[in-house]
């Protein structure tokens, strides 16, 4: 029978002797790379102890903020954040940082609603009724990551099959503030342009005293992961900075924020065709890179399992081809492929001639887009200079491999 456990029984059970407690928005002591488990100091009851003042000062501060894309009142966002509440837990949030962890920790009471906290996805915990009822357990270790994966495992593991079955997410059981795991496995908790863009700053160090009495342990499974080189920079989630990556895949980049709103032009075909990659890529790719993780965690040393690595980088790529296509899609719009009075348009399919040769062309948004597929993004060379054609007309593009001459067949 699954037993909840305490912050200090996460971090013996991963083999880590922690520092602490402290109570929350008292002084951390300095560390540097590490981890940071934040408790109730009594099991959590069964009603989210949220204070619907500070989650409406959330609304009135962020007025992007969306909730299953619409604008929500405070009672309806109270409720989605309260969904996720686990009643019988203390923890409610894993986090960690490759740098400064102290710093980063005491800078988190005294953040805005609204602000992008300096650890990155604690925001949630600024919305309880009485946060002084929180405390703090840490570990200084050069594995950050890992440590931080291994304990959300743990406290998975804490959880009943009951109870997680009764959670919105059954499949991604984390502690109520984590919104994701380190390898990126994110909750779909509805929430879009929740934060302002506003970079955290870490506490400065007067504010911090005292030495850590430990530093990193031996994981019960596994011993800590590297000296840090080849992982990722900084803790990674909304609003984390990703640091240079010595020797591994880089995680596929995330939107740019000014181009968070900007629609994604499909074809009904090409919106189908990434409905089908992402089920895919949840339904079988993310269960099996899972397992994989979690068998190489098992061989030993994670400073010298290879095999670990891999996987852990697999998995990042992974994450980031799934939040690429959820945001795709999230953006999505349908365009009509009909063909056009105005000649050739986004959606478009038209016969060209090229070089004596009859090609079929589906002028596509950039992101279906598929030379091989015969599928051009309206914003390549061929495609660009195609928009507005009607049959008979004739163009002229500029390519990397020197002019070509098309003349429009038909439209389709």
């Amino acid at each position: 029978m699954s037993e909840p456990r305490s912050a200090a029984a996460l971090f013996r059970s991963v083999g880590l002797l922690p520092d602490g407690p402290v109570l929350w928005g008292r002084p951390l002591p300095a560390v540097r790379s590490g981890v940071v488990v934040i408790e109730l100091l009594e099991p959590a009851g069964a009603s989210a102890p949220i204070d619907p003042a500070r989650v409406g000062k959330w609304l009135e501060r962020v007025p992007s903020l969306r909730l299953d894309g619409a604008v929500p009142t405070t009672r309806r966002l109270v409720a989605r954040l309260a969904s996720y509440w686990i009643p019988g837990q203390t923890v409610l949030f894993v986090g960690y940082a490759a740098t400064d962890l102290g710093r980063r920790v005491a800078a988190l009471p005294v953040t805005s609603i609204g602000n992008r906290p300096p650890l990155a996805d604690a925001h949630w915990l600024l919305v309880l009724r009485r946060p002084e009822i929180l405390r703090l357990w840490w570990a200084a270790t050069d594995a950050p990551e890992e440590y931080a994966d291994a304990l959300l495992d743990a406290f998975a593991e804490g959880v009943a099959p009951e109870v997680a079955a009764a959670l919105p997410e059954p499949d991604l059981v984390l502690p109520w503030a984590t919104l994701r795991r380190p390898t990126g496995e994110a909750r779909r908790h509805g929430l879009t342009d929740d934060l302002l863009d506003v970079s955290p700053a870490p506490a400065p160090a007067s504010s911090l005293s005292g030495r850590p009495r430990t530093g990193a342990g031996t994981p019960a499974r596994a011993t800590a992961a590297g000296s840090g080189a080849g992982r990722r920079g900084a803790e990674v989630g909304r609003g984390g900075t990703e640091g240079p990556t010595r020797g591994r895949r880089p995680r596929a980049s995330q939107p740019a924020v000014a181009a968070r709103h900007e629609p994604v032009h499909l074809s009904a075909e090409g919106l189908e065709r990434l409905r089908a990659e992402l089920d895919h890529l949840r339904r079988v790719e993310r269960p099996a890179i899972i397992a994989r993780v979690r068998a190489a965690r098992e061989l030993g040393d994670l400073r010298e399992n290879a095999e670990y690595q891999a996987a852990r980088e697999e998995q990042a790529f992974l994450e980031g081809r799934i939040q690429a296509l959820e945001d795709r899609l999230r953006r999505a719009v349908v365009v009509d492929r009909r063909a056009s009075e105005a000649g050739v348009g986004l959606g478009s399919v038209v016969l060209v001639e090229v070089d004596g040769r009859i090609e079929r062309y589906e002028i596509v948004g950039p992101a279906e887009a598929d030379p091989k597929a015969g599928r051009l993004s309206v914003r390549s060379p061929i495609g660009a200079a195609l928009l507005g054609a009607r049959p008979g007309d004739d163009r002229v593009v500029a390519t990397p491999s020197g002019e070509r001459h098309l003349r429009v067949v038909a439209l389709e």
